[in-house]
């Protein structure tokens, strides 16, 4: 069983507590991932941990997509990044903002880790 309070995201509980179940390739295939040019943040007001970011994806034109790393990541610190992006998952109100994606990072004990490409490359790359 794990120890996961009410409280707390997967981010905060240590990796060896948290278990998850296998999926199946085909689980796995659905998943339409894509690298994202971040190019504009903004916090989302009344709120400690959420940034609002505008994503270029190319030809799959630009999305807003809100990410709970403002507690390690300033607007700055953003801007210009490519970052991988799950774009089929359906859209979310967060904070009265429509979350058209979700951010893949982890964490350790130094913070949020992002995943970046080895260089730069095509906004919208997809991912296998």
């Amino acid at each position: 069983m794990n120890d996961i309070t009410p409280e707390q995201t997967p981010a905060e509980v240590p990796a060896k507590v948290i278990e998850t179940p296998q999926i199946s390739y085909d689980d796995f295939a659905k998943l339409d991932i894509r690298i994202g040019t971040i190019m504009a943040v903004e916090r989302v007001p009344e709120t400690d941990k959420l940034l609002k970011c505008t994503i270029d994806f190319g030809e799959l034109g630009t999305r807003t997509i809100v990410s709970g790393i403002a507690q390690w990541k300033t607007p700055e610190d953003l801007i210009g990044k490519q970052v991988p992006y799950i774009v089929n998952l359906a859209p979310k109100m967060i904070r009265g903002v429509e979350s058209q994606g979700m951010l893949l990072a982890g964490t350790d004990e130094q913070g949020l880790v992002l995943i970046h490409p080895e260089h730069a490359t095509t906004p919208g790359v997809r991912l296998h």
